[in-house]
């Protein structure tokens, strides 16, 4: 089939890798990435694997040419660690997705996939102890989380325009906290889920028998496994949906209890030190399912304690073989 060819950009990343894996055998891949390859989580050879720095409008030319299908997951993003402390660099991340969208329209790409964030959603909707899960239409009045969030929601609009003026098939998912293993677990870009599990590790291996929480551990959240990720990634693309729409899990814990689960999965208990100068983000958190249960029949399903058992055996697996990874504790 003429335009067959499935570009995903962000391919090095953790996400972007589960995709690739799942695509290879479908139809022809091509897997961007700006790091250099030996950097990448995963690299498949039956996928051609490209080198490229998508904020220059060039080299997102080269990585559409031949394309039917574009899935961006490529961002310069983090845990919140890193997203409070580069609001910058995160908002950078629009010259992606605008010279990707400008791209697929002039090498008539078919249809479009943007990976968005929970990220994008009014913050003022998550500072309560209570948590109200979040639905679709809480994206606005716009009030997002600075610099990340703000870069997400402008990139929903964009390529909503691109498809009423151009033909454009855009397909937008707002991801919530997805986690699993093969993806970044220490060096400051981590999420809470991998950066508990290298804690909880490092404390066991070398005997400290304590582990730091960010905040007071009250913050609640929902994770969203990645397996989970990637079918519902697909899924939506394939679909007829058009506005951006939820993909998370609605089993919501605080970091408290993601704790207790990791210690349970690790057989050890802990004491607690808390950092309340450390980011922590909003409040509370949760994906509201209604829209996806309608639209596709399904919703994410994995159960915390089965994502994080696997999760917490990849991690161990790493630091095990890095022993210098212990000391970050």
């Amino acid at each position: 089939m003429a335009n067959d060819l499935i570009v995903v950009c962000g391919a090095g990343g953790f996400i972007g890798g589960h995709l690739v894996k799942a695509l290879i055998g479908q139809r022809p891949v091509r897997a961007v990435d700006i790091k250099p390859l030996n950097e990448w989580f995963q690299v498949f050879p039956e996928a051609e694997n490209l080198v490229l720095d998508l904020q220059l409008k060039q080299n997102c030319i080269q990585a559409a040419r031949g394309a039917g299908t574009i899935y961006n997951l490529a961002a310069d993003m983090g845990g919140m660690g890193f997203i409070e402390s580069n609001k910058a660099l995160c908002m950078l991340s629009v010259l992606i997705n605008t010279h990707l969208l400008q791209a697929a329209k002039d090498r008539g790409v078919r249809r479009f996939f943007f990976s968005s964030s929970a990220c994008a959603y009014n913050v003022d909707k998550q500072k309560s102890p209570s948590v109200v899960p979040l639905k679709e239409t809480d994206a606005y009045p716009a009030m997002p989380e600075d610099g990340y969030g703000w870069e997400k929601l402008f990139s929903e609009r964009m390529c909503r325009h691109f498809m009423e003026d151009f033909g454009i098939e855009t397909r937008v998912a707002r991801y919530h906290n997805v986690y699993g293993p093969h993806g970044t677990f220490d060096g400051g870009r981590e999420k809470a889920p991998a950066a508990i599990c290298r804690k909880v590790i490092a404390a066991k291996l070398s005997g400290s028998r304590s582990i730091e929480i960010w905040g007071d551990g009250s913050q609640k959240r929902s994770f969203t496994f990645i397996d989970d990720c990637i079918y519902g990634t697909q899924a939506i693309l394939e679909s007829d949906i058009r506005e951006p729409i939820n993909l998370g899990s609605r089993e919501l814990v605080t970091i408290n209890e993601l704790v207790t689960i990791v210690e349970e999965i690790a057989g050890t208990k802990l004491q607690r030190r808390y950092d309340p100068t450390a980011p922590k983000g909003v409040h509370g958190r949760n994906s509201d399912n209604t829209m996806i249960r309608e639209l596709l029949g399904w919703e994410p399903n994995t159960s915390l304690r089965a994502g994080m058992e696997g999760t917490y055996r990849w991690v161990h697996q790493q630091m095990v073989r890095d022993r210098h990874l212990v000391a970050a504790v």
